[in-house]
């Protein structure tokens, strides 16, 4: 199966980044970097612990309480890469990272791309992968494949990683697990990563509760939405990850506009947050399918 694949930059968005920011949303600027196996699609162009879920599919249920679930373990790589990164060099990494999937049993589901949004931290690329357990996460990351990968590809061209892992819940379908179907082909990638202070749990637990209701109440912009608590020791900065596949840019700037949002973070995350890191690519892949 082949699927050609285009994405196009986002202008800069900032989310959060002291507590007090709200985003600022503004038009894709014209180059990105993106794969996704959601199409189970190859990248061919380019220019220079509470888990919980939101899916597409709960829409079209009357109970969407009542649907089964399936743990699954999501992870977050941020990579900061020089600033002289040629065409070939990015590609060559990307393309590796990419068929980690290929050589190993236990990863679900996969996107990548560069990062299309300023953050202070100067993050470049974002790589996504979805286990079924911590035990396949475990393996990925001694697999001697993906270490020649970090290796002999990510290392001679990106001086730092960020690894962010946590446990949530999906519908209890294949679709939604592996991120597949036409609803997965597109939209954008969005990453948050949170800092809780210290002395706040109760609060936590209220904001995020607060935050899977009004992603529930935003179906219509969202395809799917985890989160959950960071249980990697390496990178103990940030407490919580959130990753959320809007359906296309105008609903992810629609929702990051929304008063709903601006008022929830105000109430709810604003006096108890740390630290933010939020990031995002667009997925929006052209051409026909060949079987």
């Amino acid at each position: 199966m082949l699927i050609q694949a285009h994405c196009s930059t986002l202008s800069p968005v900032s989310l959060t980044n002291a507590t007090r920011q709200f985003p600022i949303i503004s038009r894709p600027a014209p180059f990105n970097v993106y794969r996704s196996n959601g199409a189970v699609s190859s990248w061919l162009g380019r220019k220079k612990n509470r888990g919980v879920i939101v899916s597409a599919s709960e829409e079209q249920s009357s109970s969407p309480n009542l649907q089964k679930r399936r743990k699954i373990i999501e992870h977050i790589c941020l990579l900061k890469s020089k600033e002289d990164l040629s065409d070939e060099e990015e590609k060559d990494m990307l393309d590796y990272l990419y068929t980690t999937q290929y050589q190993m049993r236990g990863i679900v589901a996969i996107s990548l791309g560069r990062i299309g949004n300023q953050n202070p931290d100067k993050y470049s690329y974002a790589f996504y992968l979805r286990f079924q357990r911590k035990e396949d996460l475990v393996k990925f990351y001694q697999h001697p494949f993906y270490l020649g990968v970090l290796k002999d590809h990510v290392s001679p061209y990106c001086h730092e990683l960020l690894n962010v892992d946590y446990e949530s819940e999906v519908e209890d379908d294949i679709l939604p697990i592996f991120r597949k179907g036409e609803e997965f082909n597109f939209g954008v990638e969005f990453v948050l990563l949170i800092s809780f202070v210290n002395n706040a749990s109760d609060h936590v637990e209220d904001a995020l509760v607060s935050l899977e209701g009004l992603l529930m109440g935003f179906q219509s912009l969202i395809v799917q939405s985890t989160q959950g608590v960071n249980f990697n020791p390496s990178s103990k900065e940030y407490t919580h990850g959130v990753v959320i596949r809007f359906r296309s840019f105008d609903a992810f700037e629609i929702f990051f506009g929304s008063s709903e949002y601006k008022d929830l973070w105000k109430s709810k995350f604003e006096k108890i947050t740390q630290k933010t890191l939020s990031v995002h690519f667009l997925i929006q892949p052209v051409g026909s399918e060949i079987m």
